[in-house]
C-alpha cells in the first residue's frame, strides 16, 4: 500500500498524538548494527498496516528509540506498542543468543495536542544524535525522520507533520534544516524530556482521561466525564 493510499484508508483522532520512548535495560544498547535498526523499522511497518497510526516523526538510538505517532484508535496504543517490543525481543534473543529483559521496563507515552506542541516535539526527537554528538547535523542520522523532512528523503514510514505540511510548499526542506539546526530553550526541551504528563492547553488537557498510565480522550458515557 502506497502512503497516500493509508493516509486515506485511516481516519485518525483528531488533535491527538503520542510521543512514545523506551530504552534498554540498563541503558544497554539494543540496536548493534545496521540489520538490527532495519528489522525495527520493518515491524514498524507491519503493525502501522495492522494496528492503524500515523508516525510523523521518529528516531532510533543504539540503546533507545522516540516515536512521536497518532493511533486510528487509542485504547490500542499500548497493545501496538507492546507487540512491537515483544517481537523485537525475539530477534534479539534468536540473534544474539541473549536471555531476559532486553527493555528498561513499560514504555513511556506522553500524549501532545497536535496544534500546538506536535512539532516542537518532533524537533526534540529528530535532535537526539546531534545532542548525542554522533552527527553534525541531525539529518545526517541514518534512521531517523530528519532526513523525510530536511532532505526529501521517502522511508516508507514517515507521514508528514500536518502542521508542517500546511507550510511545507513555502518553506521547503531548507527551511527545515534551518529551523531543526537551532538550539531548542530549556522550557519547551523540559515539556518532552520526561514523558510523565501531557503536554497542551488547558481545554486540550481537559479532554483527557487517565486509564491504566495511558492519557486516553474521554468518550461519552465513559466512567469519569
Amino acid at each position: 500500500m502506497t502512503m497516500a493510499r493509508y493516509v486515506k484508508k485511516h481516519q485518525l483522532q483528531k488533535g491527538l498524538a503520542y510521543h512514545i520512548l523506551n530504552r534498554g535495560n540498563a541503558r544497554s544498547d539494543v540496536f548493534h548494527d545496521e540489520e538490527d535498526f532495519i528489522y525495527f523499522k520493518e515491524l514498524l511497518k507491519r503493525y502501522r498496516e495492522t494496528h492503524g497510526f500515523f508516525l510523523y516523526h521518529w528516531v532510533l538510538m543504539n540503546n533507545h528509540f522516540h516515536l512521536v505517532m497518532e493511533m486510528e484508535e487509542p485504547e490500542g496504543l499500548s497493545a501496538t506498542i507492546a507487540g512491537i517490543l515483544r517481537s523485537y525481543v525475539h530477534y534479539h534473543h534468536k540473534k544474539y543468543n541473549s536471555a531476559g529483559h532486553l527493555w528498561q521496563g513499560r514504555f513511556k507515552s506522553q500524549a501532545i495536542e497536535k496544534k500546538s506542541y506536535l512539532l516542537a516535539c518532533g524537533r526534540y526527537v529528530e535532535q537526539n544524535p546531534l545532542r548525542a554528538r554522533l552527527v553534525d547535523y541531525p539529518w545526517e542520522w541514518p534512521h531517523s525522520s530528519a532526513k523525510f523532512y530536511c532532505l526529501g528523503a521517502e522511508d516508507q514510514l514517515t507521514v508528514p507533520d500536518p502542521i508542517w505540511d500546511k507550510e511545507r510548499n513555502k518553506t521547503g526542506y531548507k527551511q527545515y534544516q534551518k529551523w531543526l539546526g537551532k538550539k531548542i530553550e530549556e522550557e519547551e526541551e523540559n515539556f518532552f524530556r520526561t514523558l510523565n504528563k501531557a503536554v497542551g492547553s488547558e481545554t486540550f488537557l481537559a479532554r483527557l482521561i487517565r486509564i491504566k498510565d495511558r492519557d486516553m480522550p474521554r468518550r461519552k458515557g465513559r466512567h469519569g466525564k
